[in-house]
């Protein structure tokens, strides 16, 4: 470590990117700090990917258990199924607790020191600190920023924390509303979609454009609504935005079409969650300190490398991760770049692939994908002069699926027709989430359909759904 500093790296914000990449800089023989001015783990361990996904397995659950046509498809029979609402809760809440207590206890087991407070630039390689007892100031050799995001929330939508809430609130499960709607198709809206018809309540889900799962691709999109929504006690509006909320009992939403915002309907429900997706949580960074200003959405702008850029030029030492640089929000995502980030303040030349970053939404049965949808893919054919094929698989005709009672859905690949190289992989249906990282390890490496259709399966697994899709790409 260089004398001259107070330590090697400072990190702002103990985030899953931030702890990322504090313990890569620990491997790396770098002094480091993190500063955290609210809960360790950030959004994800406290208010996002942990707390919903400890609810999605328990009402995940009920809906099993409580689907007698299934059960008995099996042989089996099951008598009346009963939840607790605050135990589900206090699963959700207990996880959390632990899975933020191990986070903290790796970064101390490694000699990270812990700043608890607000952390803003102060200058180049200087980080002023508001604690409960002052302000101080740290010097650093290199700075990383996680800050994270935060929920975004329209104009007209009023926040009451009770009656209309943001993902924050709906993980804690104080309540279940009889009639809730949900403003927002994507990742967020979906999985509490799952969590709450599970547990009985209506829903009346309110889509800006004019399609549900607009950031999906086309053929998973119809598919997940003919399995996700459809069948399930959920109403839908597509083209329409609301355009006021008011909480209450009820909450009272107008609704506008979302091209003319004109007002077409009131509609009145006990509760209203707003998933309209999350912004950078980049103000009163003291980024102006040292000349950065944010992009015209908030983000903090950066290279591939992680470098935080000032009109285009790379600010030395200084880096920028996560949901703050708009590259990829998600959590997975944040790890990996800040993982980059610190190779890259260590001399290793790296950047993230996003490409090969797969995503996922939790839902019963699951959604994931890696790399492009099939529009964008033939977008880029189009300017790069190649042809894109495109070929589907069936749950159906996969013999683990039809052994689990659980043969709705599909794998979708999506490859140069020339080369043969994989572009994209979307798989809706049974474990998905896990299924994805075999596509997203061959974008990684730039595989084509003509190596894969020969690697092996094991048989009878789910994975063959993805061997099918290869095999039908080289015989098309």
């Amino acid at each position: 470590m260089s004398q001259e500093f107070d330590y090697d790296l400072v990190i702002i914000g103990a985030g899953v990117g931030g702890h990322g990449a504090a313990l890569h800089a620990v491997s790396c023989s770098l002094k480091t700090a993190i500063i955290e001015a609210a809960d360790m783990g950030g959004t994800c361990v406290n208010r996002g990917c942990i707390p919903s996904k400890a609810l999605l397995a328990a009402s995940g659950k009920v809906r099993e258990l409580r689907n007698a046509h299934h059960l008995k498809s099996l042989g089996i029979q099951v008598g009346n199924v009963e939840f607790d609402r605050s135990a589900i809760a206090d699963h959700a809440n207990n996880l959390v607790a632990k899975i933020q207590g191990d986070l903290t206890n790796s970064l101390k087991r490694l000699n990270v020191e812990i700043i608890r407070g607000r952390g803003q630039l102060a200058g180049t390689q200087k980080v002023a600190i508001a604690t409960d007892n002052g302000e101080k100031t740290i010097t650093a050799k290199d700075i990383i920023l996680s800050p994270g995001s935060v929920p975004f929330v329209p104009p007209g939508i009023e926040i009451d924390g009770k009656t209309v809430f943001t993902s924050d609130q709906g993980v804690k499960l104080e309540s279940l509303p009889d009639w809730v709607a949900i403003i927002g198709s994507g990742y967020i809206g979906l999985e509490f979609s799952d969590i709450y018809s599970a547990l009985g309540c209506e829903i009346t889900m309110i889509e800006a454009l004019d399609q549900l799962m607009p950031g999906f691709d086309r053929d998973i999109a119809k598919l997940a609504e003919r399995i996700l929504i459809t069948p399930r006690d959920i109403e839908t509006h597509v083209g329409v935005m609301a355009k006021k909320v008011t909480p209450g009992t009820p909450v009272v939403i107008e609704l506008a079409d979302f091209k003319t915002k004109e007002v077409i309907d009131t509609i009145e429900v006990d509760a209203c969650l707003v998933a309209t997706g999350r912004i950078p949580a980049t103000q009163n960074l003291g980024l102006e300190t040292v000349g950065v200003e944010l992009d015209r959405r908030g983000f903090i702008p950066v290279n591939g490398s992680m470098a935080v850029l000032s009109a285009g030029e790379v600010v030395p030492h200084l880096w920028a991760i996560g949901d703050a640089n708009g590259k990829m929000m998600l959590a997975h995502a944040a790890s990996g770049q800040g993982i980059v980030a610190v190779d890259n303040i260590c001399g290793h030349d790296r950047i993230v692939d996003y490409h090969s970053v797969p995503a996922a939404a939790f839902t019963h049965p699951e959604i994931s994908y890696v790399g492009m949808t099939e529009t964008a893919a033939k977008d880029l054919g189009s300017k790069e002069g190649f042809e894109v094929g495109a070929v589907r698989s069936y749950y159906k005709g996969n013999s683990k699926a039809i052994a689990e009672g659980e043969a709705d859905g599909m794998a979708k690949l999506i490859y140069r027709k020339d080369t043969g190289e994989v572009l994209g992989v979307h798989i809706i249906g049974l474990h998905a989430s896990d299924l994805i990282h075999e596509a997203s390890a061959a974008i990684a490496l730039r595989q084509t359909v003509h190596s894969l259709a020969h690697l092996v399966h094991a048989h009878p697994t789910l994975s063959e759904v993805l061997d099918e899709a290869y095999k039908r790409a080289i015989a098309s």
